[in-house]
């Protein structure tokens, strides 16, 4: 189980991608979509593309991307898949880094993909700071 991280920021899915094989390990691969091809904040339909098909093995693999039209560039992406390619991706709505974060933590034990959607989708609701009263 592995997983794709959409940015329009290069040096954003960079550092993210670096810091999730940090806690999931080799286990989980991490491939990585953000920027344009001339350096510029942007998405590239054929980076998403090459990122799923890169990492998506018979297990599966979770796309995870930060704003809304990285949304419109991986629906795109997505139709360049076969069916069976198609099949075996899921997309989170989960926030970019909290989620890959979870995420990659849920895949590295051997989750199968429906545990490490849920697992990201947790990531929703995540509180960040410690209520004081």
């Amino acid at each position: 189980m592995n997983l794709v991280l959409v940015s329009h920021s290069r040096a954003l899915v960079e550092g993210l991608r670096d810091m999730v094989t940090q806690v999931a390990g080799p286990e989980v691969a991490v491939a990585i979509a953000g920027g344009t091809a001339d350096g510029r904040l942007g998405t590239s339909v054929p980076a998403i593309t090459a990122a799923i098909q890169t990492v998506l093995g018979a297990d599966g693999v979770l796309v995870l991307l930060d704003l809304g039209s990285a949304a419109m560039s991986l629906e795109i992406a997505l139709e360049d898949l076969s069916a069976d390619e198609r099949a075996r991706v899921r997309v989170s709505e989960a926030p970019l880094v909290e989620g890959a974060v979870t995420a990659a933590v849920q895949a590295s034990t051997g989750a199968s993909l429906d545990e490490v959607e849920a697992a990201a989708a947790g990531a929703i609701g995540m509180t960040k700071l410690l209520q004081v009263s």
